[in-house]
């Protein structure tokens, strides 16, 4: 099986610290788009690149914040690990330090996600019926540490399954790689990346309706396409879930692009809402838990720092990395500590049921 190698971040390669910006920039024309669409971005390109030259015309390094090690462990999976005598570390959060000036990702993040989000809204994608499943497979592997403390261990990724009821009215269903199947159904909460591997707990029921947290894929199809007003959504619904809002955002975010299949216009707007997050900036070369190499955009907080991952040619949405972001007592900065690889999006008519035809 393969598993996302480790790449420290206190090393850097020549290629981050002499960006090459033709990487990032925009796309060529795109059919549809208008010719003033296109002289904006041209434009808006032209100052990004002046802005970042110094004398010499070098290209101005970008900087990176680096925050303690404050937490790196996933608290849903505790529960499944402390069975075995290993339990996931989780000590009390502290807030992200703000971004001085700085209202929206790094512009080459930005670029990036214009990218993307281009892609997904030329993405063509079957309608799900209200009585189907969302089925999506990966492939997961989550870091555990001991009880007595020390680096923690990384196991080789396994297969994970997921059937989720469209409407939310039917029972779904949880398969992971050597563990009993798993019922989700309208009385447990639906596990996202965080929860990987996790049990739903006895008598935990959805007390409200479907959520941005406990989305089902109607709710996903109904959120609103203005990236504005989506991330103004996402930020409301999250309130509560941590001190650092910009993270909470697109920690949600990227749990909606893991486990839902999201119309193209709903997928596109989540990247263009990610983009308006300020932190967030690029990472050049990641690997998924497959080993598919892609280009990523991360964000640190609480010391470890999250990547989505997408393919460098198609701009597909790849799966998800956390790393360490700086050294400690779990390992050196740039450690795994978990990893994802999404390989199939599809409909189908009944829990545990296999599509005919793989999509992704």
């Amino acid at each position: 099986m393969n598993t996302a190698p480790r790449r420290p971040t206190d090393h850097r390669s020549e290629e981050t610290e002499h960006p090459d910006l033709t990487g990032l920039l925009a796309p060529p024309p795109v059919p549809g788009m208008t010719r003033d669409r296109e002289l904006l971005l041209r434009e808006a390109l032209l100052r990004d690149a002046a802005r970042n030259r110094v004398p010499g015309g070098a290209c101005a390094r970008s900087a990176r914040s680096r925050r303690h090690l404050v937490r790196f462990a996933l608290p849903a999976l505790a529960c499944a690990l402390a069975a075995v005598g290993v339990v996931a570390v989780d000590p009390p959060e502290r807030g992200a330090a703000p971004v001085a000036g700085r209202h929206t990702a790094a512009p080459e993040a930005a670029r990036l996600l214009d990218r993307v989000a281009l892609a997904a809204a030329r993405t063509q994608r079957p309608a799900v019926r209200a009585d189907q499943f969302v089925y999506v497979e990966s492939r997961v592997a989550y870091a555990a540490q001991s009880a007595g403390g020390g680096p923690v261990s990384m196991p080789p990724a396994h297969r994970r399954q997921v059937w989720s009821s469209a409407d939310g009215r039917r029972a779904g269903l949880l398969r992971e790689e050597g563990g009993p199947d798993t019922r989700l159904g309208t009385d447990a909460p639906r596990r996202g990346l965080d929860g990987r591997g996790a049990t739903p707990g006895p008598g935990a029921s959805r007390t409200a309706g479907p959520s941005v947290t406990e989305p089902t894929h109607r709710f996903v199809a109904s959120l609103p396409v203005d990236p504005d007003a989506l991330l103004e959504l996402i930020r409301d619904e999250t309130r509560g879930q941590g001190r650092d809002p910009d993270q909470r955002a697109f920690t949600a975010i990227g749990e909606l692009l893991a486990e839902t299949w999201a119309p193209p216009a709903v997928e596109a707007a989540l990247y263009r809402a990610a983009a308006r997050i300020p932190g967030v900036t690029v990472v050049r070369t990641v690997a998924d838990a497959a080993g598919r190499e892609g280009v990523a955009v991360a964000r640190t907080a609480y010391g470890r720092q999250t990547q989505w991952i997408f393919d460098r040619t198609t701009y597909a949405f790849l799966g998800e990395r956390t790393v360490l972001a700086e050294a400690g007592d779990a390992g050196p900065a740039g450690t795994v500590v978990g990893t994802s690889a999404v390989l199939v999006r599809a409909a189908v008519d009944r829990a545990g049921e296999l599509p005919a035809r793989r999509t992704t």
